[in-house]
């Protein structure tokens, strides 16, 4: 088997970890692509993805196509001479680029195929409430997260574990499973397994502003698990309503409540330190949240500063 020559593609924090434990393994990175520079914030200054600041400071060979088809990108990708391309948290692939290397290109991806194909697979799993997940490395085909399973490896969700705190522990179990699956084709001993589709599989939508949005007409344990299914990002949100005023408040953490009331559902409920939400079976008593312009803090810390009447509601 010839030596490993690899192409790393890749974008955010998730696929860093990653490329980090390939390159600790001492295996040959030649060249690492990633997306093209973004501005972002108030100044709009450009913004490095995180896979282009440790590529800089490892001192890899750099790409940042701004089209995957692109002649001179092509060119450039060809002549780094790979024969294997790893891609983890990227965008789909050109059947020229994902065709191009001798062993072929595979993916790790945050959950345990076929289920949670598409963007969002570690808020998924937890806003749907399943108790496990896992990583999954397999060979790119023609379409979304369909190709043939290399390796997978599963691992319980805890019942209060919110999706920053898994996205890390799947970057690490991501991180092995990559190893194992460079080890397996380095010694040539590949099994891959065909992915079956049938109808309960679940998918990875992309996150937007309307799924993001929590409807406090769902049970406690549903909206429980939406809040913390998209924190740390991109966090669920309410309009939180107060006599003539409106805030659109991004929600952080939450604690359930289970008990019976004969409050309307949204109402919001607050004493000097505390702030409740009423909801179908109890109250989401809310820890931790963020009103526009305004850092993330507690709700002790809010209102301190801030209060609400009787007419408190969120929709």
């Amino acid at each position: 088997m010839d030596k490993l020559r690899i192409v790393f593609m890749g974008t955010p924090e998730f696929a860093v970890g990653i490329l980090d434990t390939i390159v600790k393994n001492l295996y040959d990175i030649v060249g690492v692509v990633t997306a093209a520079d973004k501005p972002a914030g108030r100044g709009q200054k450009m913004k490095y993805s995180a896979v282009k600041e440790y590529a800089l400071e490892h001192k890899l060979t750099l790409l940042q196509p701004t089209n995957l088809k692109d002649e001179s990108f092509l060119q450039e990708l060809k002549s780094l001479n790979a024969n294997l391309q790893i891609v983890v948290a990227f965008r789909m692939l050109p059947e020229v680029v994902w065709k191009m290397p001798k062993l072929g290109t595979f993916n790790l991806h945050a959950s345990l195929l076929p289920n949670y194909r598409g963007a969002a697979p570690i808020n998924w799993a937890i806003i749907n409430g399943d108790q496990k997940t896992g990583v999954t490395t397999f060979f790119i085909d023609d379409k979304i997260d369909t190709g043939a399973i290399i390796l997978s490896s599963e691992t319980e969700i805890g019942a209060k574990e919110n999706a920053g705190q898994l996205h890390d522990r799947l970057m690490y179990l991501g991180s092995e499973v990559v190893i194992e699956t460079l080890e397996l084709i380095e010694k040539g001993n590949l099994i891959t397994t065909t992915q079956k589709d049938n109808p309960k599989i679940k998918t990875a939508y992309k996150l937007n502003k309307e799924n993001c949005k929590i409807d406090w007409t769902k049970s406690a344990g549903e909206i429980y698990n939406l809040i913390r299914g998209l924190n740390s990002y991109p966090s669920a949100w309410s309009f939180f309503k107060d006599k003539d005023q409106e805030w659109n408040v991004k929600i952080h953490e939450v604690k359930v409540v289970l008990e019976n009331h004969n409050h309307n559902l949204g109402s919001l409920i607050c004493t000097k330190k505390e702030m409740k939400i009423a909801v179908k079976n109890g109250f989401i008593q809310v820890l931790s949240l963020q009103f526009p312009g305004k850092k993330k803090m507690n709700v002790a810390e809010l209102l301190n500063g801030m209060t609400f009447s009787e007419d408190g509601k969120v929709h």
